[in-house]
């Protein structure tokens, strides 16, 4: 799996701050990046992510392309909406030699790997005697989630933050979650103090949705509606302090 950040927003946390600051200051727009200077940034950062207040870093936007990944993968990370994506297409793209993505588990059982390569053997040789027969856009009906795709997505950082609290999480699948580890390893190069507090609720919050199926790293919450009325409490207290 490859993972590159190819273009992101110019100083993206002190766009947060500025939108941050705009939000509670009578300065006008001429105004708000006066002054910008990293502990003020900092303060308006931490008070942002503290409280919860997030439309602000919806104004700062990452790239990422990605290579070595499975449909499978893709799949999964298109269900996350508020991003965009180019993806390499099996209508337009010969797959005849496809490459495929191995799971660790089967490529550490030696009878499931040969069970594993023989079907996709046999797929390809399907698919090579298919695009002979129709069009190739029908022919690729027959690939497998396996394959090999490259990517290009592109996220703001508010839905960043929603996509590292699912997919980091112990329960995600095991290459979306790698992959969320790399962009989270890219974003926080380029922006530290932004995405400082990114990650599963675990490790943010210290508390757990997911009920029976938790890892046990941190409590379970029963209630998310409850959950959410303690956490907007909370929230407001430290908004009217500041």
């Amino acid at each position: 799996m490859r993972v590159e950040l190819i273009a992101y927003t110019p100083e993206p946390e002190k766009i947060v701050a500025a939108a941050a600051r705009i939000c509670y200051s009578q300065k006008g727009a001429g105004e708000l990046m006066e002054n910008m200077g990293d502990e003020e940034i900092e303060r308006l950062i931490g008070l942002l992510l503290s409280s919860g207040h997030e439309s602000p870093v919806e104004h700062v936007t990452f790239t990422f392309a990605i290579e070595g990944v499975s449909r499978a993968l893709s799949h999964q990370l298109v269900r996350h909406r508020i991003a965009s994506y180019s993806q390499r297409s099996q209508r337009y793209v010969s797959e005849e030699n496809f490459s495929y993505i191995v799971p660790p588990t089967i490529n550490k059982e030696p009878e499931a790997l040969k069970v594993f390569e023989d079907c996709l053997s046999q797929i390809k040789e399907a698919y090579a005697r298919l695009i002979k027969l129709v069009p190739r856009e029908d022919a690729r009906y027959i690939l497998p989630q396996a394959c090999e795709t490259k990517l290009v997505c592109t996220f703001n950082a508010r839905s960043l933050f929603n996509f590292f609290r699912l997919r980091c999480c112990s329960r995600a699948q095991w290459e979306i979650r790698e992959l969320a580890f790399k962009m989270r390893d890219a974003v926080r190069q380029v922006a530290p103090r932004l995405f400082a507090k990114a990650g599963p609720n675990c490790e943010i919050l210290g508390i757990c949705y997911e009920g029976p199926f938790s890892c046990g790293r941190a409590p379970v919450i029963k209630s998310r509606a409850e959950a959410g009325v303690e956490e907007y409490r909370g929230r407001r207290d430290l908004w009217e302090k500041s």
